[in-house]
Formats: C-alpha cells, structure tokens, sequence
C-alpha cells in the first residue's frame, strides 16, 4: 500500500519519507520512478514509431522487463534499478532512430525551409502535438477543399519533410508552445487537433471545437478513434474563418541529415577558429517562473557560436534575433523533442571527425526539464556517457539527494543556476584545449 509521501513522488512532487513503499528505502523508490517515467516517454516515441511501421523485439521485451521491475517486491537492489535505468536509455536511443527513419522514410529527406507564421483568410483547422501521420492524414482528407491547416507547437518541424510542407493544404504555423494553448486556441477561430501529450483541459472559449485522437483525451473535447476526420472537417465549415494576418516568417529543418552533409564544412570551420562553440538549448518546456534562465542563456551565447534548439523549449529562445553565422541561422531548429536523436547524431559525428570524445567537444548542453519525455531524453544522453548536462530549473521532484548525488559523481550532472549569462561566460572558460 502507498503511503500519501510516496503517492506524491510517483506523481513527481516528491517524498520526504525515508521508507517508501512496501518497506523501500526514498532511493530505491526514486530510481524506480525514474525508470517509469523514462519508460512513459519512451513508449509514447515507440507509439508513434510503430503507427508508421517501425518496431523491435528487444525494445518490447525491455519495456516489459524494466516495467516488471517496479513491481512490488521485486526489486530493492539501487545498483541493478541504476543498471536498468541506463538500459533504458540505450533503448530509448533506438526508439529515437526508429521514430527518425520512419519520418525520413515516410515524409522524406528534411531540410531548411521558410516557415510563414499567422493565418491566411478563409477556413483553418490547428493541429498541435507530435504525431506526424495524424498531419499526414488529415491533409488528404482536405484534398480538393479550400480549408488550411496551421501547426502549432511541436508539429512545427512538420514543415522540414517535403511531403508535408509541399501539400497546398499546409499553410503555415500559428501560436507557440503548449502552455500558451488556452489563450492562443480561445483566439484561433476554427477547431483545434491535439495528437498526443501537451494538451491541457479547455476552456469553455474553445472545448467544443477541440479534437483529440486515440489515448489522448480531454474532458469537453471530441475524441476520434481512428484517423476518419470527417467530423473535424464539418466543424471546420462551420466555423468561422481566419483573417489575413501574416505575423513573421521564420527558418527551421535543421535536422541532423541537414547538419551531417555539412559536416566537412563545420569542422573546417570550427579548426579555422570561425566557430568556439556549440550549444545545445530546449528540451521540455513548463510555465512555473525560472525558465526566463534558458532566454538570458541563450541571449549571451558569443556571435561566433550556433545554438541547436529542439522540442517545444525553443519557444523560450525562438524570438529573440540571435543573427547568422557562416550564412547559416545561428539558431538552428533541429525538430521536435524525438529529434534529440539527431544532436547525439551530429556530436558523434563532429566527436568522430575530430578524434576525441563528445565530452571533448566545445559542446555544452543546457536542457529545459519538465515531462516524461525528457527523462527518456536524459538517460539517452547520460547512458552514452555524455557529462557536464545542465538540467533545470527546478530538479526532478522524484529524485532524491541521494541519487542526484550519484548522477553528479557519474555524469558531472548539474542544476541551472539563476543567472544564465554568467552559465555562458563560465562554459565558455571550459572550452577543452
């Protein structure tokens, strides 16, 4: 039985009992939440990787075998639970690759794209979320139609594949992350798609005129089943039209086929003192006050260096002018939160070429915290020995002092502080020789 403590750390507020449950210690409870929460995130890239005909027998037996660890009374030893938590996140890697080859495969090959942001007169339908394929569909059922289709969120990378961004139904994008969805889909005058995580429960502003597919679901919302968007459609007649009302264009698809063709040209480049640094800032992003650090951060990266954003944190950073570098966006939008991926890809490669290790590399890494998803991500990255991550900018209510402090000994694995300029000026002094 739980006890009210450790019902709270399951949920991720956090246990100061010392006994968890069943008689386990606060640390082995920890690393067990931590392996189901990286497990969440890692089934829901396995979901999305499976709709489009991508699996492996050994992510299934494993998500079988770290899920029966959790179980009661089975598992109390921290050095085993520490083991699975790596395997995880070497099976989350493949996941990853998976989920990246069926989108490469399936929309085609990425690449930079000009992103027009606002809304064109006439009908509109939001889609917002992760799943690729729901876009994929819902534009060929709006074939032959004047109705448009806006991405929001993290289904902006959609415009990187050019079998999604070359459909004359795909008009551009509208809003920004997730946590802004209440106010941005209250003024969005037609029905609202959310495919997966990253929805919050409506307001009467627009509950009649959001859908949701599958799993996800939300009270007074329309739940669909299956991929017939008929219903979405008919809403979409019905409803008011957008208005004419461009707000910006911007530039994405830098995903890690863009970047590792242009390889031979960074790594000249970086040799040539042209580039000091690279900086790997997103992740998951929240609405509690703190994460104006990953703004400041991004703010003080020197004009010599690029910054690679990914997952719905770009939207802390995206606004700013951050200027070109190398005829090249300094901020390069490598995709969603999935295309981690392609970082780990594109600093191998540059790790390769450079023959030294990725914590060699004048790479730092400063990720947004939040969800399921990013614990996923984390292990990936912490299961491949990368070292010196900054995560923040509260630490992971389930993890406990104890555990953080192996992680520390291990991966060198920090906290943001609070002053993100003076984070940049420090890593910058910690440039490998």
């Amino acid at each position: 039985m739980f006890c009210n403590q450790c019902e709270q750390a399951s949920r991720g507020v956090g246990c100061s009992s010392a006994v968890g449950v069943c008689g386990k210690d606060a640390d082995v409870q920890s690393l067990q939440d931590i392996i189901l929460f990286g497990l969440k995130g890692m089934a829901a890239y396995a979901h999305h990787a499976r709709r489009l005909g991508k699996s492996d027998p050994a992510v299934s037996a494993f998500l079988e075998e770290a899920l029966f660890s959790t179980m009661t009374n089975v598992n109390f030893d921290i050095p085993t639970l520490f083991e699975l938590a790596m395997q995880l996140g070497q099976h989350n890697l493949r996941v990853m690759e998976m989920l990246d080859e069926a989108h490469v495969e399936t929309f085609g090959k990425p690449s930079p794209t000009q992103v027009r942001e606002g809304t064109l007169a006439g009908p509109g339908i939001l889609i917002t979320g992760h799943d690729l394929l729901d876009l994929a569909d819902l534009l060929k059922q709006l074939e032959g139609t004047n109705i448009k289709v806006y991405t929001h969120g993290e289904m902006l990378p959609a415009h990187m594949y050019p079998k999604l961004r070359e459909h004359p139904n795909l008009a551009g994008q509208y809003g920004s992350a997730w946590q802004e969805q209440r106010k941005e889909f209250a003024a969005f005058p037609g029905p609202i798609l959310a495919t997966t995580n990253c929805v919050l429960i409506p307001t009467p502003a627009y509950a009649d005129r959001l859908f949701t597919t599958r799993a996800t679901a939300v009270p007074g919302g329309t739940r669909l089943t299956t991929n017939d968007f008929s219903a979405l459609i008919a809403k979409a007649k019905t409803c008011p039209p957008c208005v004419d009302n461009l707000v910006r264009t911007t530039t994405v698809g830098f995903h890690r086929s863009v970047l590792l063709d242009a390889a031979p040209t960074i790594v000249q480049a970086v040799k040539d003192g042209k580039i000091s640094h690279f900086y790997v800032i997103g992740g998951c992003d929240g609405a509690e006050p703190g994460r104006n650090y990953f703004s400041d951060y991004a703010a003080a990266t020197p004009p010599d260096s690029f910054i690679l954003t990914l997952g719905c944190g770009k939207y802390r950073i995206r606004n700013q002018e951050h200027g070109t570098l190398l005829g090249l966006p300094r901020l390069l939008d490598m995709g969603q939160c999935n295309d981690a991926y392609g970082a780990i890809a594109v600093a191998i490669a540059l790790a390769k070429a450079f023959n030294c290790s990725v914590n060699e590399l004048p790479l730092t890494l400063c990720i947004s915290w939040f969800e399921q998803k990013a614990v996923a991500v984390l292990l990936t990255l912490l299961s491949l020995g990368v070292k010196g991550i900054s995560i923040g900018p509260n630490p992971p209510a389930f993890v406990t002092p104890n555990v953080f402090k192996i992680l520390q000994e291990k991966f060198d694995l920090k906290l943001t502080g609070n002053d993100g300029r003076r984070d940049v000026a420090l890593s910058l002094q910690q440039i490998p020789a």
